[in-house]
């Protein structure tokens, strides 16, 4: 990857703001909230990101889901795995890159079957020059900055 592609895709993680999760409402700890309060099912099933509703909720592996309705958090139960975003939820480019990165919830692409999640939709463009390799890459870096906060990478 170039510098110029490097800094472009940095300074958009710069411009990058959380937005609030409506989990808060409900009293859940908004930092355990995966895919920032969007409903992972809804991906697969609806086509487009949806966001969920503090009264369809399901925890997996310590992360608090939402969901849009309760046949979508069924769904989840039965199965989480076939749900889940790749690489934690945290943005495909930057895992590519080494880095753990949070991600726009409307960034997104199913892959083979698998959620693959972007910091922006412009970043998500420039992954989608190349999906195998960049998930390649991703797949290859995941192991090592899996259980590696992100701020030390």
């Amino acid at each position: 990857m170039t510098t110029r592609i490097r800094n472009f895709f940095l300074g958009a993680l710069a411009l990058f703001v959380v937005a609030p999760v409506t989990a808060s409402a409900a009293g859940i700890d908004t930092n355990a909230v995966g895919l920032r309060g969007y409903d992972p099912v809804a991906y697969f099933n609806e086509g487009v990101p949806t966001q969920g509703e503090n009264g369809h909720v399901a925890i997996y592996d310590d992360v608090v889901y939402l969901f849009s309705s309760d046949a979508n958090k069924v769904a989840f139960e039965a199965d989480p795995t076939a749900f889940l975003p790749q690489y934690g939820g945290y943005c495909a480019m930057g895992v590519a890159l080494g880095k753990k990165i949070p991600i726009d919830p409307e960034a997104w692409k199913i892959v083979d079957g698998k959620l693959y999640l972007n910091v922006s939709k412009q970043v998500a463009k420039h992954w989608s020059k190349d999906i195998p390799g960049n998930i390649t890459k991703a797949d290859n870096n995941w192991p090592g900055i899996k259980d590696v906060s992100p701020a030390d990478l």
